[in-house]
C-alpha cells in the first residue's frame, strides 16, 4: 500500500478488482477486542473506526443529520488533511477507514461539531421524543451538556496490510446488504461502494491507495 501503510505481507488489492468481489463476498465477522487495545497510537498508518449514536437511536434517518456528517468531512478534509479511504452510515451508527495527521484529534472534532448541530437540527424540527432519549442517554459525568448523541469512544482498529484494508472495505460496503437494506452494496448511496465502482459518491474517497 503505497506510503500508507507497510506492506505485512504485501498485498494484491487494487479498487478494479475490488468490485466484483464486494457484490460476491461475504462480510467477514468483526472480533472482539478488549478497550484498552482500541488506541490510536500511529498516525501514518490509517485506521478502522465505528462511531454509534447512544442507545442506537435511528439519528441518521433523517437526511439533514446525515449531510452534517458530510459537511463536518468535507471541512476536515479540507482544513485538517484528513482521508477518508471507505466509509458507510447506517441509521445509527457508521464505519469509516481514515487517516490524518493527528486522527484522534479530528474524530474528536468531528463527533463534537456533529452532536452540536444534529441537537440544533432536532430542536428546529421539533424532534422532542428523540431529544428526550438523547437527553436521557446522557452519561452522568457530563455536566457541561444536556444532551449525549455519540457513544463513547470510536473504535479504532490500525490497517496494517493491504489484505487488511480490502477485508475492511468489503466489511463497510456489504454491512446494508448484511442487513437487508438492498441486495446491491451499489444501491446504497451512503457509503463509498460508488466511488470505487467508479461512479460519482457523496464525498471524495481515496480508492487508489495500493
Amino acid at each position: 500500500m503505497n506510503n500508507l501503510v507497510p506492506r505485512l505481507p504485501p498485498g494484491n488489492a487494487t479498487a478494479i478488482h475490488l468490485v466484483p468481489k464486494l457484490l460476491l463476498g461475504n462480510a467477514p465477522r468483526e472480533p472482539t477486542m478488549s478497550r484498552t487495545r482500541y488506541r490510536i497510537v500511529e498516525n501514518e498508518y490509517p485506521y478502522f473506526m465505528t462511531c454509534t449514536i447512544v442507545g442506537w437511536l435511528p439519528v441518521f434517518t433523517r437526511p439533514e443529520a446525515v449531510e452534517i456528517l458530510f459537511e463536518s468531512w468535507r471541512y476536515l478534509q479540507q482544513n485538517r488533511e484528513f482521508r477518508i479511504f471507505s466509509y458507510v452510515i447506517l441509521e445509527n451508527h457508521l464505519h469509516l477507514i481514515a487517516s490524518a495527521p493527528d486522527l484522534a484529534d479530528a474524530i474528536h472534532r468531528f463527533k463534537s461539531y456533529t452532536a452540536r448541530q444534529i441537537i440544533g437540527l432536532l430542536k428546529r424540527h421539533g424532534a422532542d421524543l428523540l431529544l428526550q432519549q438523547l437527553r436521557d442517554q446522557k452519561a452522568a459525568y457530563k455536566v457541561d451538556s444536556e444532551h449525549q448523541v455519540w457513544q463513547e469512544g470510536s473504535h479504532p482498529k490500525q490497517i496494517q496490510s493491504d489484505e487488511m484494508m480490502l477485508q475492511k472495505i468489503e466489511y463497510i460496503h456489504l454491512n446494508p446488504v448484511k442487513r437487508g437494506y438492498v441486495d446491491d452494496p451499489l444501491h446504497w448511496c451512503r457509503s463509498s461502494a460508488r466511488n470505487y465502482a467508479g461512479q460519482p459518491g457523496l464525498i471524495d474517497v481515496i480508492t487508489n491507495w495500493t
